[in-house]
């Protein structure tokens, strides 16, 4: 493994309290950079205080957009230690992007071996109230000063740390959905199954003409029929009928979500059908008009488990659930919540723990 060098900051910052959190805001005192060339591939790994850097206008990643990103959590356990959620299926996903956009490969372990040392450095900034997590960024820019349309021949890897509250202000509260049957987020052959800076900028027009409307995401459709379910915002999505959960299939327009695959895995353990089947809007009105829609929720590392409490499409709103949390909702949430914070035991090996002083 490459030897990782370690600068500390002389101008630590105060530690947030947990009710003064939010999301994204607020970042730690250092951060993971590391370098590509093709000469000596990736190398230079270092940990150092979290400041602004210097690039010129002409990097590559401002004009092309080659860059990816993954987001995972780190929490507080019951007896003081840190535990990160499925950090290995993050860092092979975050390969995956890579090679979606012609960025080199990273090695998970050494990555992994790299976040466990970063998170000891700022093992402080992990809060311990329940709802709280450490959120962890890595994310890869190209880094060529060049103007013409190729891959870049060199990159910088980071790790940034944000210590984190609710995602959404509802907290665990069931949200409001728009349809959008206007705009298309990805489609088939493209980039919409990898996390990608591009995917999210071509969101936040509907997004925005959503929250205008008093929602608080946007229920995305297929891109050739504007007809078939896919995402919703930042999130999968599931949708249970009769019993069964139905989740769109992983055709290559949309993320395979972690939290979504941990879901799946939950469902088959508990005796619950779940399938991985498209389902048309269409369908989602009928079992709606016909009372067979039980629930509706998003699957994602950021909230979880976040219940759709309400959904309209074009001139027809539904309340679902009566606008309250489903009771398989609010089960897979603590369930997964519970493994995260050490409450219920990791029957998979899905929580990597972190040695603190």
């Amino acid at each position: 493994m490459k030897s990782l060098s370690i600068s500390r900051s002389s101008t630590p910052k105060d530690i947030p309290t947990p009710d003064n959190l939010g999301f994204g805001r607020l970042f730690s005192d250092h951060m993971l950079v590391m370098d590509y060339n093709q000469e000596q591939g990736w190398h230079h790994p270092r940990i150092e205080p979290y400041a602004p850097f210097c690039v010129e206008p002409a990097m590559m990643v401002f004009h092309y957009g080659q860059a990816i990103f993954e987001g995972m959590k780190a929490f507080r356990q019951q007896d003081g230690g840190i535990a990160v959620f499925r950090p290995l299926d993050h860092f092979r996903r975050f390969n995956h992007s890579a090679d979606r956009l012609c960025i080199p490969r990273l090695d998970p372990g050494e990555l992994l071996a790299f976040l466990r040392e970063l998170l000891r450095l700022d093992q402080q900034w992990v809060p311990d109230a329940q709802g709280t997590a450490l959120y962890i960024r890595p994310f890869v820019i190209a880094t060529d000063n060049f103007l013409g349309v190729r891959p870049s021949n060199t990159y910088r890897f980071f790790i940034i740390l944000s210590p984190v509250g609710a995602y959404y202000a509802e907290g665990f509260n069931p949200v409001k959905i728009l349809v959008e049957d206007e705009y298309v987020r990805a489609a088939q052959g493209g980039i919409g199954d990898i996390k990608a800076p591009g995917n999210y900028a071509a969101s936040l027009l509907a997004a925005r003409k959503a929250q205008q409307e008093g929602y608080t995401q946007v229920l995305w459709l297929d891109a050739k029929e504007l007809k078939m379910l896919e995402e919703v915002g930042t999130m999968n999505i599931m949708v249970k009928i009769r019993g069964k959960v139905y989740t769109p299939p992983l055709t290559g327009s949309i993320l395979p979500g972690i939290t979504r695959q941990s879901v799946l895995t939950i469902l088959h353990e508990w005796g619950i059908p779940a399938v991985e089947e498209s389902l048309s809007i269409d369908e989602l009105m009928a079992a709606a008009a016909s009372g067979d829609l039980e629930e509706m929720f998003g699957t994602g590392t950021a909230a979880v488990i976040s219940p759709v409490g309400k959904l309209r499409y074009r001139d027809q709103e539904l309340l679902i659930n009566d606008g309250r949390v489903g009771e398989l909702s609010q089960r897979l949430f603590d369930h997964i919540t519970g493994i995260q914070y050490g409450l219920l035991p990791d029957t998979h090996g899905w929580l990597e723990k972190v040695a603190v002083d």
